[in-house]
């Protein structure tokens, strides 16, 4: 939208306070804003300010239109605001930082209620308290309940007709005095359920009403002479005493407040979070957001307000910030202390906040100045080959063939020094006749890298040739043919002693054995080779078995192949029931399979009668693979 757009719309914008919205062509929301007044409000983004971020301008120039909606206060625009942040998470706006979530404690709405940690919510009516950012505090807690009340541990299903039909037997935390058995009728629920009453008072900080409780308990113990039950619950009040004495940092008679300071950098705003009860913190927490289009500190501190005090369950009738903020929660007093307790608290915030925001920095100056183990390998190699890059991207190639049959070739990758398996390639030899490893080695360079550049693909920062200098020549012509010769550091390694020669030079690097330059080409050219191999086996494997199957009459290559490629041998097509084979072959096929199988059965039947009969052994099978061959 442009200056023009606006005018065309400002006689229809309201001065009521609202929630509008910047939409673009794909009719998605980019930014969702509040304002007192929305005409004034609208208008300033398409005044000659001079103040306006870069990216506020960017968003303005991206939308076609703009939509608001007009509420009654500017108390309801924040609500509406938030509301629609949260479901629209539009590019431009205050995101949230997600990530883990924090632990709560969970009150589960049962019969006989459990009490436990946990970091999902359920909304099945269980009341929920927290989240809580330290895991010591939240165990120190849960610690403090298990010593002032008696719960149950077990998710039995304490249905009023079990516990009466004599389902269940007391466990072990009975027995060691940890419950009291509700689950055998030695507790009503309406004990327990009161119990469950001062747990959530507890938790919500209201230590007060649990200390009543429990000095009630004690004076009715002393009274019925029950001294020793009643010093039991002189240590469960001492104990809760000690609790709230660690947690209480602030001046008692400052009874419910929530207490929030900001501070700001370039691209992110943190507000600290204080929640003060009868006196007591009771609770912590940091929140990051990115900087708001307008980054103004009071936009900011209202946003992270409103989501801290819902997440929080606040309705603490006191807010303390640094700065005047407009009242939009009815009920509640702002307030910005210049002296005294309060001035303290806000500035214990403050602390507590800074502290945080340079613990931040340092990590992000630490994590920028360490590298990787990665980066530090590729330096490495890049000055041990003389490169003017990193070797990110490195291709290596091999032959593989038996005497010259069957020649096969391979290529890895490894990016970042660890093998890219997605991109490793097999090769034919097409053009070189008989065991030629040098004529071999040009080809396959050729055909890899005119098919990169007809592709548009990156060429490797290093190619690895697996063998000496007559290998690493050969590549050279390819490369010198593609016109790349000079644009790629191309190296050869020769197996005995691990040299690695470059182009045009005689005298070969020798490398220590404990370098991770070595290392890394070794492991390309171990790769490079178990590639090679095991695709000059399949492919000597898969001759040997469709000739066997060729020289049956009448069975051509293509059904031999089908044939193959479905059993996968010729033992397992023996096996085949005459029915699937006519499936997948036909009949008249499958019957020429079925005679040539059973006449070759009656011949070795009737050779192995007559070498029994004569006395003789037959002779070893002959093995015409070599331990050479194995090694290529």
């Amino acid at each position: 939208m442009n200056k023009q757009d606006y005018d065309a719309l400002a006689h229809t914008l309201p001065l009521q306070p609202g929630v509008y919205r910047f939409i673009n062509p794909e009719d998605e929301i980019l930014y969702i804003g509040k304002a007192k007044h929305l005409k004034k409000r609208i208008a300033s983004y398409f005044g000659n300010r001079k103040d306006m971020r870069r990216k506020t301008k960017i968003m303005v120039k991206a939308a076609i239109r703009i939509e608001y909606t007009i509420v009654d206060t500017e108390q309801d625009a924040l609500l509406l605001e938030a509301t629609l942040i949260q479901k629209h998470q539009p590019r431009y706006n205050v995101m949230l930082k997600s990530g883990k979530p924090y632990p709560y404690i969970c009150i589960k709405k049962e019969r006989f209620p459990r009490v436990f940690i946990t970091r999902n919510i359920v909304r099945d009516g269980s009341q929920y308290f927290g989240p809580y950012v330290s895991r010591h505090r939240i165990n120190n807690i849960l610690e403090l309940i298990k010593n002032l009340f008696q719960l149950r541990t077990c998710n039995l299903n304490l249905s009023e007709d079990n516990i009466l039909a004599g389902k269940f037997k007391p466990c072990l935390e009975f027995h060691i005095k940890n419950c009291k058995a509700p689950c055998i009728d030695l507790e009503t629920e309406a004990a327990y359920d009161h119990k469950v009453g001062q747990i959530a008072n507890l938790l919500k900080g209201h230590f007060g009403a649990v200390k009543t409780y429990l000095k009630e308990q004690m004076l009715e113990y002393a009274e019925n002479m029950q001294f020793e039950r009643a010093a039991e619950i002189k240590l469960q009040y001492n104990a809760i005493q000690n609790y709230q004495g660690k947690s209480t940092v602030v001046n008692p008679k400052i009874r419910d407040v929530d207490v929030f300071s900001l501070e700001q950098d370039e691209d992110l705003c943190y507000l600290n979070y204080l929640k003060v009860v009868e006196g007591a913190i009771i609770n912590t927490f940091t929140l990051e957001l990115d900087q708001n289009l307008d980054d103004l500190p009071e936009d900011l501190l209202l946003f992270g307000i409103q989501i801290l005090r819902e997440k929080f369950q606040s309705i603490a009738p006191e807010v303390i910030v640094p700065f005047d903020l407009p009242s939009v929660w009815e009920g509640t007093l702002i307030t910005v202390p210049k002296i005294g307790d309060k001035k303290k608290l806000l500035e214990l915030s403050q602390k507590n906040l800074k502290y945080y925001v340079l613990q931040k920095k340092k990590q992000a100056i630490s994590h920028a100045n360490k590298k990787t183990s990665t980066e530090r390998v590729m330096e490495i190699m890049k000055k041990d080959l003389q490169m003017n890059v990193l070797p990110l991207h490195l291709e290596c190639f091999d032959n593989s063939n038996l005497q010259g049959t069957s020649p096969v070739a391979s290529m890895v990758c490894f990016r970042n020094g660890k093998p890219s398996k997605r991109d490793y390639r097999h090769f034919h030899i097409k053009t070189v006749v008989g065991p030629d490893d040098f004529a071999s080695m040009e080809e396959i360079v050729y055909r890899r890298y005119k098919r990169v550049l007809a592709s548009g693909k990156p060429l490797p920062q290093l190619i690895v040739i697996d063998g000496g200098k007559g290998q690493l020549s050969a590549a050279v012509k390819s490369l010198k043919a593609l016109d790349i010769y000079g644009r790629v550091t191309i190296i050869g390694i020769a197996k005995r002693l691990e040299e690695i020669f470059f182009p045009e030079d005689n005298i070969p690097l020798l490398l220590s054995k404990k370098s991770p330059t070595l290392k890394i080409i070794q492991q390309a050219r171990n790769e490079a080779h178990r590639f090679a191999i095991e695709f000059h086996r399949l492919i000597r494997s898969k001759k040997f078995i469709t000739s066997q199957l060729t020289k049956i009459p009448g069975i051509g290559k293509k059904t031999a192949d089908k044939l193959l490629q479905e059993y996968g041998s010729v033992e397992k097509i023996k096996k085949v029931p005459e029915e699937a084979l006519q499936t997948l072959v036909g009949k008249a096929a499958t019957q020429k399979i079925l005679d040539y199988f059973n006449s070759s059965e009656e011949q070795e039947e009737g050779i192995f009668i007559e070498t029994a009969a004569g006395g003789n052994e037959l002779p070893a099978a002959e093995d015409n693979t070599t331990p050479s061959e194995e090694e290529e």
